[in-house]
């Protein structure tokens, strides 16, 4: 989990809905789509679902992981569920496992963290690598050309106590939105590879 948003380097101001938002997930998936590779069968786009369902908050990335098991339809890969976290134990390993399995992949990290208050049920989408353990002081692998993290609760003071009590409820609602999006951007990017190839084919008569 990365217990701190400024720890991380972005090189653009992060994408930013409200997990309660109406549109969130319409709005998510539109700017997620934008940032993918359309033609996935030559650059596999992976999703690194980073978390532990030993403390609640920090479960936002491994329940994401699992309903992305059930719902996605194949497009997208998806690493770090409830059966099988990644972890700060194992993170390492599982990146090279990782690009062992895919040539050059797109890889979109996704963690729990923690924020201000106003914050708390805020989805964001950001550019660069996420960087997990930095609040920690842990020394692990950055993860992802682009990462999508949700503020489950407050930083500042007993962040471990603050994150083993995050209420489920909060964090089961922005999982949903997040995997709501998830779901539609692997749609709208199926059918822009399907008219990438249409054009490509016209092309060749």
């Amino acid at each position: 989990m990365n217990l701190k948003r400024g720890l991380f380097e972005r090189r653009s101001e992060p994408f930013r809905v409200f997990h309660q938002d109406e549109h969130a997930a319409r709005d998510l998936s539109v700017q997620l789509s934008s940032i993918l590779p359309t033609l996935y069968r030559t650059r596999p786009i992976v999703f690194v679902c980073i978390g532990t369902d030993r403390s609640t908050g920090d479960s936002l990335g491994p329940l994401i992981g699992s309903l992305l098991d059930e719902r996605t339809t194949g497009i997208f890969h998806v690493y770090g569920t409830l059966d099988e976290p990644i972890h700060a134990v194992n993170l390492e390993e599982k990146l090279k496992d990782i690009k062992t399995k895919h040539i050059n992949p797109f890889i979109i990290g996704i963690d729990a963290c923690l924020g201000r208050l106003k914050s708390v049920g805020a989805i964001q989408l950001c550019d660069g690598p996420l960087k997990p353990g930095a609040g920690v002081n842990k020394e692990l692998p950055e993860v992802g050309n682009v990462h999508l993290t949700g503020i489950v609760n407050v930083s500042g003071f007993m962040e471990f106590f603050v994150l083993q009590n995050t209420r489920l409820n909060l964090v089961m609602k922005m999982a949903k939105t997040m995997v709501e999006a998830i779901v539609l951007a692997e749609e709208i990017i199926e059918r822009k590879n399907t008219i990438s190839i249409e054009k490509w084919r016209e092309e060749l008569h």
